[in-house]
């Protein structure tokens, strides 16, 4: 899986954004911390589920099951907006 082409992402400080290109079906804005610019920028190329919890947890410390949980919700989230290329 990776970030539709149809979709740009930009972090500043510590918020990111991601929005949609014309070609999305998706309207709006999506926006999150820096934690949720790490998973787009892991999404920027070919990449699994399993990846970015690694990459996360390289990254970040967390309680147990927390980096995999905000992840999983995090790739439904943009699986809702079609920005995720399967």
């Amino acid at each position: 899986m990776k970030l539709s082409k149809d979709y740009l992402f930009h972090t500043v400080g510590e918020e990111s954004v991601l929005v949609p290109s014309g070609n999305a079906k998706f309207s709006g804005m999506a926006r999150g911390n820096k934690t949720f610019g790490v998973v787009l920028e892991l999404l920027g190329t070919e990449t699994t589920e399993d990846r970015i919890v690694a990459a996360m947890k390289e990254r970040f410390s967390a309680p147990d099951g927390v980096i995999e949980r905000d992840v999983r919700d995090t790739l439904r989230k943009l699986r809702e907006i079609g920005a995720i290329e399967e």
